[in-house]
């Protein structure tokens, strides 16, 4: 597939999830179905917004697809690790969508994910078998490590983003910089259809910012993040152990750093306060930010920390080795940690309480 072919199907996924994301929000709208309410504790929008993102997202993914299949006489070809991922992701979608009405347990959330990957894992027998020369001595091959440590890489990656998913664009924004760092940088994007996902989460993304007024907005819900990261985690795994693809695994954690990190320091600090790392709150890193920025401003930011993060993953990978791109990313992680003081919650807690 050619650049100006990319160009082109984005640009149909992109129509394509303008319109139905257009109609999916009406409907919601009128039915009063799926609408999530304002209620000043940790919902701070201003007016109810429907929570179809990610249907919008799938449904113009499946449409811009048969599109693409049809104009490029494709029928019967749809390679089948692409066809099981859009597969798994209507049941995905549905389950999710019933935290998004209804809520649930965080064990349900997780089982749930556990099992679309499970899904995934024996239907393609795609699953991360290499971590690559991370420490120097040879490739490091998983053996009966791979199924339990893929299903334990996919359900955090889709918990990232799920948790980051706290102001418009965010989640969506750092979900195509990671789709389009992996796509080109792997070339995965030139045969397969990133391109369409890609196009499809800009449509709403554009609803979701208010490029077409405040009042058409639009969320992505549990459904939608969880979509996202569903879809991010598997191009990662699918890219980095296809031989098809030269890309080193250890480079896929620079493209999806900051939710990774995010949740990583929200883990530890719930449970150095002893509250359940799933509790809703207001202690993530654009939270942070947002003290002494505006939304928009807090946005821009990290998609800028996240591209500039992701950029340095490829140089680091091409101009030195897995295990220095090891060494640094962990060292990127502690200066993350350090500046982003995940630690201040608790003490602004214990002086609360002292008080």
């Amino acid at each position: 597939m050619e650049l100006t072919i990319i160009l082109d199907y984005i640009i149909i996924s992109i129509i394509a999830s303008m319109a139905i994301n257009s109609i999916l929000r009406n409907l919601a709208k009128q039915n009063n179905f799926l609408v999530d309410l304002p209620d000043r504790n940790r919902k701070f929008h201003k007016r109810p917004t429907p929570l179809t993102g990610g249907i919008g997202i799938f449904i113009a993914l499946l449409v811009s697809g048969k599109l693409y299949i049809d104009l490029n006489d494709l029928t019967g070809y749809l390679p089948e690790f692409t066809f099981h991922l859009m597969l798994i992701s209507i049941p995905l979608l549905g389950l999710f969508l019933i935290d998004d009405i209804k809520g649930s347990k965080p064990s349900y959330r997780i089982l749930i994910q556990c099992l679309l990957t499970v899904y995934m894992i024996f239907s393609t027998n795609v699953y991360i078998e290499s971590l690559g020369d991370l420490f120097g001595f040879g490739n490091i091959n998983l053996g009966i490590f791979s199924i339990p440590f893929t299903i334990f890489c996919v359900v955090g990656i889709m918990n990232a983003f799920n948790m980051i998913d706290g102001i418009n664009g965010l989640c969506s924004g750092c979900a195509m910089l990671a789709l389009l760092l992996i796509g080109f940088y792997s070339g995965l994007i030139y045969d397969s259809m990133l391109v369409l996902i890609i196009g499809s989460m800009i449509g709403f993304v554009l609803f979701n910012l208010g490029a077409f007024g405040k009042k058409r907005g639009v969320f992505l819900g549990d459904s939608g993040s969880n979509l996202i990261g569903f879809w991010v985690a598997w191009c990662a795994v699918y890219a980095s152990q296809n031989q098809l693809y030269d890309i080193e695994p250890v480079t896929m954690l620079w493209f999806v750093a900051i939710p990774f990190l995010d949740c990583i320091g929200l883990i530890f600090s719930r449970i150095k306060r002893g509250i359940s790392w799933s509790s809703p709150g207001r202690d993530h890193i654009h939270h942070k930010l947002m003290r002494n920025f505006s939304p928009q401003s807090t946005l821009l930011l990290i998609l800028l920390i996240t591209l500039i993060t992701g950029l340095f993953g490829i140089y680091i990978e091409n101009r030195t080795t897995p295990s220095t791109s090891l060494l640094l990313f962990l060292t990127y992680g502690f200066i993350y940690f350090v500046f982003a003081g995940y630690d201040e919650d608790k003490k602004e807690e214990d002086i609360k309480n002292n008080v």
